[in-house]
């Protein structure tokens, strides 16, 4: 006993550790040296260790005798049972390839340790939740929405209220598992001999059996139907958002409580506006006269048309803030405001009359207008034609 390894040593922990930082340590590395998982020469006996030192300083008494007395305070003569019922093997492996293929590990240990332990399948199971995708426009969004939609769902039978018999008759106790739901059978395995639990094939873990079956259900107690609900989207809400309708999920079994229904909702893009969190941005077009002169003009909101006043000299890239006009509040009272984006619209075609006004105009400014190319004999009489029209 004298070479013996510490404990705390062994699983790489202070002698001050807490409970769960030692379940983590020893979790670690059980699974990383456990030898249906690690072929590797020394492997057995290095999970040996660690089980023995974990068997002893996860018990609150024999830890104390062990900080005590060291070794001496335990036997140190560990047995194979000894390790295994004093290590929690649930916890180990709680969480770990539950639900994967392929065997090994996951499959023989996890099956001959923990399976089925506190898991009844027969008891009452909270029922599947449910996910519907909506997409709204911008507006909807805007105003908020309340709509009916149709969901697809697995509910109890109202014919036999779930029990899966035919109405007048009742389900028997499964004379396999004796109503428990589950099996259990002795497995000789190189750590010993365990019980293994698993569901009952006669009845599924239902623990009860149907001779007579409900002509509604077939016998399974369960039926799918569709459901409609109102939704109510509130105003404000953002693309991409995800709604939770409590209790409108597929119903549980054996009593147990619903599922819910989770709503995504899609906002479509506005050819127009264009959200910045609870802020819209627009953009308008003016002309450089009335960017120069300034302006009163009417910009388009979510809901309504509005007044805003340009001042002279506005460029083009200006941003104009009119408040409470942008998107509600989804959490609270009151709304983001709404910016407007001047673009200055320069036009393309002139009169002769427009071009003299602008060149008297550069010169009283003090600019030098470049010289229009000279047109041919047909340009000038379309020109001449225009103007007088």
């Amino acid at each position: 006993m004298a070479d013996k390894r510490d404990y705390y040593e062994i699983l790489g922990v202070n002698k001050d550790v807490k409970e769960d930082e030692l379940k983590k340590a020893y979790r670690k590395l059980a699974l990383k040296y456990h030898p249906d998982r690690n072929k590797e020469a020394g492997a057995e006996e290095k999970f040996k260790e660690i089980s023995e030192a974990y068997a002893v300083l996860s018990d609150q008494e024999k830890r104390s005798k062990y900080d005590q007395f060291g070794h001496a305070g335990v036997d140190g003569r560990w047995s194979q049972e000894d390790i295994f019922r004093n290590v929690d093997f649930g916890d180990l492996f709680r969480g770990y390839g539950g639900g994967g293929g392929g065997g090994g590990f996951g499959d023989s240990i996890f099956d001959i340790v923990f399976g089925g332990r506190g898991r009844r399948r027969g008891g009452p199971q909270r029922g599947s939740d449910l996910r519907y995708s909506m997409t709204i426009s911008f507006e909807d969004a805007y105003h908020g929405l309340e709509q009916e939609i149709s969901i697809p769902r697995t509910e109890n039978c109202t014919v036999c209220k779930g029990s899966g018999a035919k109405p007048g008759t009742e389900p028997k106790t499964c004379g396999t598992c004796r109503g428990s739901g589950q099996t259990t059978r002795a497995q000789n395995t190189p750590f010993g001999q365990f019980m293994t639990t698993s569901t009952c094939p006669t009845c599924r873990g239902r623990g009860k059996v149907v001779d007579v079956p409900c002509t509604e259900c077939h016998g399974s107690g369960r039926v799918q139907k569709k459901r409609k609900i109102k939704i109510k989207v509130p105003a404000g809400i953002e693309s991409n958002s995800r709604m939770r309708v409590g209790g409108e999920g597929e119903h549980g079994t054996a009593g147990g409580p619903p599922g819910d229904l989770f709503v995504d909702i899609y906002v479509k893009p506005h050819r127009t506006f264009k959200r910045v969190g609870n802020d819209i941005l627009v953009e308008n077009d003016i002309s450089f006269t009335q960017a120069a002169l300034g302006d009163e003009i009417t910009v388009s909101t979510v809901d309504g048309k509005v007044k805003l006043k340009v001042p002279a000299g506005t460029q083009t890239g200006a941003t104009f803030r009119v408040r409470n006009k942008g998107m509600p509040y989804i959490h609270g009272h009151g709304q983001g405001d709404l910016h407007v984006r001047m673009n200055v619209k320069v036009p393309k075609k002139l009169s002769q009359k427009q071009k003299g006004v602008l060149r008297e105009f550069a010169r009283l400014s003090g600019e030098k207008p470049a010289k229009e190319y000279e047109k041919g004999l047909f340009e000038k009489v379309v020109d001449g034609v225009k103007d007088k029209i």
